[in-house]
């Protein structure tokens, strides 16, 4: 696969909603603004709930938030509740950027998951220009990495116990332990890694074949979620790209229907890992 073929992650990902420098911009003083406001609040809510104390009407934490809950940033002190603020307020811009770049749906789940975690730090970055296009610039010039990492990851995270499952290349079944679960009523789609898995593994063969990312409420595995939910006792679920046979033991049999696509991935598989695919 050429380096052409993700140059952009926006097309990719069936987004047109591109962040531009006035929607940075906006962002920005917007960001800027609020936490001011904040502050100022801040300090007014603390004048009043002194003022409350020294006439025995109790505290802002305890006249300004609902019986037994103490946990209003508010009703700390300023210094400590800016922080608080600041923090969260930048959390949520900052997924909220990485949602509408794209660049969120070149990622496999392990990624996903590492840039979530990384929000969750002490250290996020603030929300500036410079950080925002910093950020952003450093994206771009390494989303072919990020892609073929995913593709790299679902590669790895396929089960090798059977022979039709090669160490050397994704074939054109793959069998899969532990995706779903049987019990009394029948059949069940387990969570976990490999749901996450399959999900992720049409999540790059959709990018491939540049095609819009499903909805997370519309993937595969919700497909194919619903159609056992409707249909207990079926053992198939088939749609253009996955003809998936399941068993009571646990292992799913995925047939990828498309040849051209698993070509594909494989060239990726054999740029990283030269000299192991079989000719």
């Amino acid at each position: 696969m050429s380096e052409q073929l993700y140059a952009d992650p926006d097309v990719i990902a069936g987004h047109t909603d591109v962040i531009c420098s006035t929607s940075i911009e906006r962002i920005v003083t917007g960001c800027n603004a609020s936490l001011s406001l904040a502050e100022i609040l801040i300090h007014q809510l603390s004048d009043i709930s002194a003022l409350t104390d020294s006439i025995d009407g109790g505290k802002a934490n305890e006249w300004g938030v609902r019986q037994y809950r103490y946990d209003c940033w508010l009703t700390e002190k300023p210094e400590t509740a800016m922080k608080a603020i600041t923090r969260n307020i930048d959390r949520s811009i900052w997924k909220d950027l990485m949602q509408r770049s794209g660049m969120l749906a070149l990622m496999d789940a392990v990624a996903r998951n590492e840039w979530y975690n990384s929000l969750e730090k002490d250290d996020i970055p603030a929300i500036s220009e410079a950080n925002i296009l910093s950020t952003f610039e450093q994206l771009h010039l390494s989303k072919g990495e990020v892609f073929e990492r995913g593709v790299i990851n679902v590669f790895k995270g396929l089960s090798w116990n059977y022979k039709t499952n090669s160490p050397c290349k994704f074939g054109s079944k793959i069998i899969v332990s532990g995706l779903m679960k049987y019990d009394q009523w029948g059949f069940g789609l387990n969570w976990g890694w490999q749901r996450d898995r399959l999900a992720d593994l049409e999540c790059m063969l959709m990018l491939l074949d540049r095609k819009p990312i499903p909805d997370n409420r519309a993937d595969v595995t919700c497909r194919l979620g619903d159609h056992i939910h409707e249909n207990r006792h079926s053992n198939r679920y088939e749609d253009e790209m996955f003809a998936i046979k399941y068993f009571q033991k646990g292992t799913a049999h995925i047939t990828l229907k498309l040849p051209d696509l698993v070509d594909q991935m494989n060239d990726i598989i054999a740029r990283h890992y030269p000299g192991v695919l079989p000719s």
